[in-house]
């Protein structure tokens, strides 16, 4: 085994995608995409944490499903920057989850967050089942072993 490979200075840096979401954002060259990034366990944690609604006195916090959804997608976003302020004062908002409430169309946001999901080395459903079935398949109690 090679522990070298998974040192820091030997990592590729996390990816970055480019995805058109509509038409209808564009310059003079045609349709302009939304770069987004892969982020960190450590990231997606604290948002996680950001969005718990705390519940009675002996219950457990829950996740925020909502609130998590719209800010790991923004978290995502590299370009535009979702904080330039004059971006947001264009769309009459303040904050970059609210940004993306005004500017995208619930099918764009889908889209962004489905991309974002993807980006950050998430499985779509139909990607799970296929492994799900080769992990059958190759499981000792499907074999015989």
């Amino acid at each position: 085994m090679d522990l070298q490979a998974f040192l820091m200075p030997e990592v590729l840096p996390v990816r970055e995608e480019t995805v058109i979401l509509s038409e209808r954002f564009r310059n003079e060259q045609g349709p302009v995409g939304f770069t987004l990034r892969g982020i960190s366990e450590e990231e997606n944690a604290g948002i996680k944490r950001s969005c718990q609604k705390r519940g009675g006195a002996l219950s457990a916090p829950t996740l925020d499903r909502e609130r998590y959804i719209r800010r790991f997608t923004a978290a995502c976003v590299v370009f535009p920057d979702l904080r330039d302020q004059r971006l947001q004062e264009s769309w009459g908002v303040i904050g970059e989850e609210a940004l993306l409430g005004k500017m995208l169309t619930a099918g764009e946001f889908a889209a962004l967050f489905s991309a974002a999901q993807r980006v950050c080395g998430f499985l779509s459903a139909e990607e799970a089942g296929k492994v799900k079935a080769e992990l059958k398949k190759d499981s000792p109690a499907e074999t015989g072993s």
